[in-house]
C-alpha cells in the first residue's frame, strides 16, 4: 500500500511534464519558466519534507498518510482550474507541500515493520512505486489527450490520490515491535526504546550529528541530478528529438521501468549482502558504490541516436533509483526509529534543495544557447560527488556512540 501511494505521487508529479506541450497552447512556457514551475514544486515539496517527518513522528504514520495524502490529491486537480502561469505555480506549489510528507512516512513505516536485513529490500519495493507512477504517466497521458484536453489529466490523477486514501483508512495498520528485531540482529543498532523517556531530539540537535549532514549533502547532489532526468525527459525528447505527445507515451516510460527494477535490485543486493554475514556499512556503501559508477554515462546522451539515448536514461535510471532506495534505507540503520520520520525530511529537504539549484541552472543554460550537452556533462558528475561524500562523512554504519550523542544532544 505505501508503495502505491508512492506511485501516486509521481504520478501527479509528472503530469505537469509529460502533458507540458499540450498545456503550452493555452499558457505559453519557456525554458526557464518551466523549471521556475518545477522549482516552484520543489521549494514547498522541501520545506515540507522536513514538517512532513516531523508530522508523521508526531501523528504516527496511519493518520499522517491520511492527512498528506488528501492534501496533495486536492492539490493536484487544482491545476486544472489553471489558467496562467502564475495559477499553475500555485498548484505546483500546493502539490509540493503534500507531496513532501510522503517518503518520510514510507521511510518512518520501514523501520516500524522491518529489521536491518530486510530494511533494503522493503525500501527497494516502496521506491518501486516512483517507477510505477513515472511508467504509468506517458501513456495514461497520451491517452487523455487523444479524448480530452489536458485539464482532465489533473483531475484524474486527484481523484486516485482519494481513492488509495479511502483504501488506508479501511485497512489495519498494526506493525510489529521492530525494536525487538532489531536488537535480536543488529546489537549496535539504536534501539527505539532506549529514546522513550527523553524529549524527541529539535532538528538543530540532528543537524548537529556529523551523518545527518553527510545524507543531507550527498541527496542534494544526487537529487539535483534525479529531478533534472525526472522533469526534463519529456521536454528533451520534445525539444531535441522532435517527439511529440504520443511518441513521448510509447518510448519515455522505459527508462522509468529501468527505475524500478533499480528500486528492487538495489535493496535487494543490499539485504543480501546482509543476510551473507557483510556489515550493514559494507552492505550499503557497496551497493551505494555500485549504483553511482553507472550514472555518468549520461554524458554520451547527446551524441548518440535516439534509440541508444533511451538505453543510457534507462541505464542511468536504474543506477539512480537503486542508489535513492539505499540513501533512504541509511536513516533507519543510524537512528533510532523514534526520530527516523525527522531525519528522513531533513535528507529529502537536501535532495528537493539540490533539484532547485540545479534546474534553475538547467534553465538558464538551455535559455542562454549552452545546449543540454553541458547540462549532461555536469548531471553525470554528481552521483560520484555524493559517493565520496558518504564515504567521508559516514564512515561506520551504524556508528557507535551515536545514540549516546544523540540523547545528549535531545536533552541538553
Amino acid at each position: 500500500m505505501v508503495s502505491g501511494a508512492i506511485a501516486i505521487s509521481y504520478l501527479d508529479r509528472q503530469t505537469l511534464p509529460v502533458a507540458v506541450t499540450a498545456i503550452a497552447k493555452d499558457i505559453p512556457l519557456s525554458n526557464e519558466q518551466f523549471s521556475a514551475l518545477q522549482s516552484t514544486f520543489l521549494l514547498s515539496y522541501a520545506v515540507m519534507y522536513v514538517g512532513g517527518g516531523k508530522l508523521v513522528d508526531v501523528l504516527g504514520t496511519r493518520r499522517g498518510f491520511i492527512v498528506i495524502m488528501i492534501f496533495w490529491s486536492f492539490a493536484c486537480a487544482s491545476h486544472a482550474l489553471a489558467g496562467t502561469f502564475v495559477m499553475l505555480a500555485v498548484s505546483r506549489f500546493l502539490l509540493g507541500m503534500g507531496e513532501g510528507g510522503g517518503f518520510p512516512a514510507a521511510t518512518r513505516a520501514v523501520a516500524e515493520w522491518f529489521d536491518p536485513q530486510g530494511r533494503g529490500t522493503a525500501m527497494g519495493i516502496i521506491n518501486a512505486g516512483t517507477a510505477v507512477g513515472a511508467v504509468a504517466a506517458p501513456p495514461l497521458i497520451a491517452v487523455v489527450l487523444s479524448y480530452l484536453n489536458w485539464r482532465w489529466i489533473f483531475l484524474f490523477t486527484g481523484a486516485i490520490g482519494l481513492l488509495w486514501t479511502c483504501w488506508w483508512a479501511l485497512t489495519d495498520y498494526s506493525p510489529p515491535q521492530t525494536s525487538e528485531l532489531a536488537l535480536s540482529s543488529q546489537p549496535t543498532k539504536p534501539a527505539v526504546d532506549n529514546l522513550a523517556g527523553m524529549r524527541a531530539p529539535h532538528w538543530t540537535s540532528l543537524l548537529r550529528i556529523r551523518e545527518s549532514w553527510g545524507l543531507i549533502t550527498a541527496k542534494f547532489l544526487s537529487d539535483a541530478a534525479w529531478y533534472f532526468y525526472l522533469f526534463w525527459l519529456p521536454k528533451y525528447l520534445y525539444d531535441a528529438r522532435g517527439f511529440n505527445v504520443k511518441a513521448a507515451g510509447a518510448f519515455a516510460w522505459i527508462p522509468y521501468a529501468a527505475a524500478g527494477i533499480g528500486c528492487l535490485l538495489g535493496g535487494w543486493f543490499s539485504s543480501e549482502l546482509v543476510r551473507q554475514h557483510f556489515s550493514v556499512g559494507i552492505a550499503r556503501k557497496v551497493a551505494l558504490g555500485l549504483s553511482a559508477a553507472v550514472m555518468p554515462s549520461v554524458i554520451l546522451v547527446p551524441y548518440v541516436p535516439v534509440a541508444w539515448a533511451i538505453g543510457i536514461f534507462s541505464l542511468a535510471y536504474f543506477g539512480q533509483q537503486s542508489w535513492s532506495t539505499l540513501v533512504m534505507v541509511l536513516p533507519t540503520d543510524l537512528f533510532p526509529s523514534s526520530v527516523v520520520g525527522s531525519v528522513a525530511g531533513l535528507v529529502g529537504f537536501g535532495g528537493a534543495m539540490g533539484g532547485i539549484v540545479f534546474g534553475e541552472i538547467v534553465g538558464y543554460l538551455l535559455d542562454h544557447g549552452f545546449g543540454y550537452r553541458v547540462v549532461f556533462s555536469l548531471a553525470g558528475t554528481l552521483h560520484l560527488i555524493a559517493f565520496l561524500v558518504i564515504l567521508l562523512v559516514v564512515p561506520e554504519i551504524p556508528r557507535p556512540g551515536l545514540e549516546q550523542e544523540l540523547t545528549y544532544e535531545g536533552v541538553r
